[in-house]
């Protein structure tokens, strides 16, 4: 739920990077919250052909997100599957791994370090706002993740999580992977299309995979506690050791959309539910298209969107959580350039239908 402050922190966050393939603006906005528990990454370069773009919403702390922002796009590069072609089972591991890494006495030196605070009963740490280009560490060179002994050698990972919502743009192909309620939606001909779901207790796949894991749902909440039903972190309802991981009661197993680009596609965003609590999918692209029309800085037209989404005040909540957005431009082809052939997503107001996806 979360602590509101007297006044909004309105400070912002905001970068821009371009490449030859496309453009991108951010923002992030700590808003009316105690704490700021969100966290980003924009790698243009992940490779000579790829673009990362992930948002992580955190949740109990940031420091889930944190790690996922430093680490996450390093074990997609890092991973064999990726190296042999096959980005979504990369994107796929590289969730999982999160978890993994984050337990053990490295994992618990790693969150500490990213932390500002720690309670060492509860593994819940908090920071302020941060991103990996911000942060000056080297965005893509992977760590073999070596073990280590110590006094927390058992410790099982953290208790807070985050949501992950990702794009990797490699070539003409988009990938997308989730889990949790972040969101990514596309623009095509002015059009908004979701290529991500919200993972909710309401839905019968997750309510049924709850409760063959021990589970219950109240008021909403897993087991009266967490809103959503995938995420990294939350460790505490992981625990069940006669189940796999994509089978707890919250899993990091992610979503996983591909589509490939065509000349139709506008732009793309990745945002938090701060963004979406207030805007639609299709309301947040028409807002976009206006700010275009006179605004070149995609930053500034991210600034306007937090500024939007912002409560006056905190009577309905509506408006006042954490806010992070990216917003990516992708650069017209050269007219020479064969058009990729054009794979149609599931327009964003039929919600109730998943996006298709090849995994």
């Amino acid at each position: 739920m979360g602590t509101y402050l007297s006044t909004p922190k309105t400070d912002k966050l905001s970068e821009e990077g371009e490449n030859d393939m496309l453009r991108y603006g951010s923002c992030s906005m700590q808003g009316w919250r105690a704490t700021m528990e969100d966290a980003h990454a924009a790698i243009l370069d992940l490779d000579d052909k790829t673009s990362f773009f992930g948002v992580y919403d955190g949740h109990g702390g940031k420091v889930v997100a944190k790690f996922c922002a430093k680490y996450l796009h390093q074990q997609v590069l890092s991973n064999q599957a990726y190296g042999a072609g096959d980005i979504e089972t990369s994107l796929q591991r590289a969730f999982f791994r999160m978890d993994d890494m984050m337990q053990g006495q490295r994992g618990w030196r790693e969150l500490a370090a990213l932390g500002d605070k720690m309670n060492k009963f509860s593994g819940m740490i908090e920071g302020f706002i941060w991103s990996p280009r911000s942060g000056g560490d080297a965005n893509n060179q992977p760590d073999n993740w070596p073990l280590e002994d110590g006094p927390h050698s058992d410790f099982a990972g953290p208790t807070c999580g985050c949501t992950a919502c990702v794009a990797l743009i490699k070539d003409k192909k988009l990938f997308v992977a989730n889990a949790g309620d972040s969101r990514c939606v596309i623009s095509r001909k002015g059009q908004a299309f979701d290529l991500s779901k919200d993972h909710k207790p309401d839905l019968e796949a997750e309510k049924e995979r709850i409760l063959k894991a021990g589970g219950f749902i109240h008021a909403g909440r897993i087991n009266g506690s967490l809103n959503l039903t995938r995420a990294i972190g939350d460790m505490e309802f992981k625990q069940n050791k006669f189940l796999t991981s994509d089978k707890q009661m919250v899993t990091a197993n992610p979503d996983i959309n591909a589509i490939d680009l065509c000349d139709d596609d506008e732009f793309l965003v990745v945002a938090c539910d701060g963004i979406w609590d207030c805007m639609t999918s299709q309301q947040l692209v028409d807002f976009i298209h206006e700010q275009l029309k006179s605004e070149t800085k995609l930053s500034t037209v991210c600034e306007k969107i937090v500024d939007r989404c912002l409560a006056p005040d905190t009577a309905s909540g509506e408006g006042c959580d954490n806010m992070t957005i990216i917003l990516v431009q992708f650069k017209k082809p050269n007219p020479s350039e064969t058009q990729a052939e054009e794979v149609k997503p599931e327009p964003s107001q039929e919600a109730q239908d998943e996006p298709s996806s090849s995994s």
